[in-house]
């Protein structure tokens, strides 16, 4: 057998790649960054280490909008879990102190130095407090009612950048063996990746001391800090141009806004207040989306984008629909198990024109998809300074709306030594974009939420799109080759009572008569009942007789008969 040299090997792939589409290459090496065999512009330690660095891009947006509005919770986010078990309350505040040694972007505060330019600031150390509080007293409804007022309060009281902490812990003793751990902080130092992290450390760490192992955690390679100098240096080189032309192109000529039917007029200033509509999708539709999206080569990301686009083109009536959507951004090594703040937001921009079928918006969002992957580098900051949009205080540049997709299926699962930990959602009441589609995929559920503001929309009008939504997915799967225009949303009983219910206005009238008989026929029957209101004043069927008798005499007596015309012009009145 002939040995294959490895420069022989190299060539051959070379050229295999080369043949690719483009298509296939951007999702060739999509895959290859995400499994960590591509490792462009490795991240190494920032020169002249010490207690100061310089923001990322990311970081210098949220700066910027906090000296805005100094007193906003809009970036704060939050993450809790239930402990069901015998809970080492020092041994758990050790863990976390751990944590927020390994992290130095957990000890990091942000101000203006000597000259005037933002950098984050990295105290050598943080003293974790945990505040306590006990609701054992309590009866169990109360005990909900104080928790959810405890999470809510948390969640709503600001952060100082400037002098930190930017990160704070609740510990809610319900019962002898029962707590919640609540878990806050600003954006500007974690996204959601992070909450998670920290959540798997401290499982780790706890569970190592409580069993008096030592731990076996690694020192971090590299700390956010890093990161933000090195992503402000490969900013300067060519890669970052071909990621900024990509982008200039793709959304050339895009809507400025996504004209979705608002109950109220929109605000001259955003509030970003909000609530959460939750539902669930079948699991034999879930089923079915997946397995149209595997016939096709798309992901159920893709399958659901693609149905989300045609869901807001039936509200909008626009063929151009611009979605954003986050990515974690963690492709590099030594990203993943950092806790900062690095999801970066890509713009999904599909072209619904000509009536196509739902497989040929699947087949072009699939391949802005896998576009956008490929060029997924390049920070959203930096996108919408170099596009310069008209820029208005009242809803958000290049896109309105977001699809978040989230898939745990994979996920670690939390554990904390012998106690029990179930995971638990935290409602901020807060809404970062008009509206929000999320969708969690668990275990081949599918399970979602509507994110609005609550100062565009009425709740109402969200849960009738829910309804909307649910019947587009189950219709989807059953009509991929029906053109858009043909896809019904909606579900059957809404459907017939517009247009059965509603819209039956069949009545049997009496032969031979015109309406004038009809009318007269009325003031008979009834003449004191109302018959016109108008502006506080009303006028009975009698009243309304007498009066159009004495224009109808006073016409004739102007020569007027039939089949002579009369011109009117009066105000609105009765």
């Amino acid at each position: 057998m002939k040995r294959t040299d490895s420069k022989e090997l190299n060539v051959d792939i070379s050229d295999r790649i080369a043949k690719l589409s483009d298509e296939k290459r951007a999702l060739l090496n999509a895959r290859l960054k995400e499994i960590g065999l591509i490792q462009e512009g490795k991240i190494g330690k920032r020169e002249g280490v010490g207690e100061s660095a310089s923001l990322s891009f990311a970081q210098e947006r949220l700066w910027f909008l906090s000296q805005l509005q100094s007193e906003s919770t809009f970036y704060n986010e939050a993450g809790a879990i239930e402990l069901v078990g015998k809970l080492d309350i020092p041994i758990l505040t050790q863990s976390l102190q751990e944590i927020v040694r390994r992290h130095e972007i957990l000890r990091t505060t942000f101000s203006t130095d000597d000259e005037g330019y933002v950098r984050q600031f990295i105290a050598p150390e943080l003293k974790v407090v945990i505040r306590y509080e006990e609701l054992q007293m309590l009866p169990s409804h109360q005990q909900i009612d104080e928790t959810k007022r405890f999470m809510l309060d948390e969640v709503k009281r600001p952060f100082d950048l400037n002098v930190g902490p930017l990160i704070r812990f609740i510990l809610i003793q319900f019962a002898a063996e029962k707590y919640i751990l609540l878990t806050s902080l600003h954006h500007i130092i974690a996204d959601e990746w992070s909450i998670r992290i920290l959540l798997h450390e401290l499982g780790a760490i706890y569970s190592a001391l409580r069993a008096g192992e030592s731990l076996s955690f690694a020192e971090l390679p590299i700390q956010y800090a890093d990161y933000a100098c090195w992503q402000r240096e490969w900013l300067k080189g060519s890669t970052f141009n071909k990621q900024i032309a990509y982008w200039t192109e793709q959304l050339r000529g895009s809507p400025a806004l996504l004209e979705l039917p608002i109950d109220f007029s929109r605000p001259s200033v955003l509030q970003h207040v909000g609530a959460r509509h939750h539902f669930t999708i079948p699991q034999e539709t879930a089923i079915s989306l997946i397995q149209l999206g595997k016939n096709h080569g798309a992901t159920l990301f893709m399958t659901l984008a693609a149905t989300f686009a045609i869901f807001l083109n039936r509200y909008t009536n626009q063929d151009d629909i611009c979605i954003g959507y986050p990515i974690a951004n963690r492709a590099r090594a030594g990203l993943q198990e950092l806790i900062g703040f690095f999801a970066n937001t890509l713009v999904l921009r599909t072209d619904l024109s000509g009536n196509p079928t739902f497989l040929e918006i699947l087949l072009r969002v699939r391949k802005v998809c896998l576009e956008a992957q490929a060029h997924q580098d390049c920070p959203f900051e930096k996108l919408v300074e170099v596009l310069a949009p008209v820029r208005n205080i009242n809803h958000n540049p290049l896109f309105q709306v977001m699809f978040v997709f989230q898939n745990t299926t994979a996920e670690k699962r939390l554990e904390l030594s012998d106690i029990k930990l179930t995971e638990l959602e935290v409602e901020t009441e807060s809404a970062k974009f008009d509206l929000t589609l999320g969708i969690r995929e668990e275990n081949g559920m599918l399970r979602g939420w509507f994110e609005y503001d609550t100062g565009l929309f009425h709740k109402n009008t969200i849960a009738r799109w829910v309804a909307h939504y649910q019947q587009l997915l189950k219709r989807i799967t059953l009509v991929v080759d029906r053109p858009l225009s043909n896809i019904s949303i909606l579900p059957d009983e809404e459907r017939d009572q517009l247009l059965l219910r509603w819209n039956n206005t069949k009545t049997e009238y009496p032969r031979g008569k015109c309406i004038h008989h009809l009318f007269e026929d009325q003031v008979k029957q009834d003449p004191d009942a109302i018959a016109l209101v108008f502006e506080g004043e009303q006028l009975t069927y009698g009243e309304l007789n007498r009066k159009s008798n004495r224009l109808a005499h006073y016409l004739r007596a102007q020569g007027v008969g039939p089949e002579k015309l009369v011109g009117i012009c009066v105000e609105r009145s009765l």
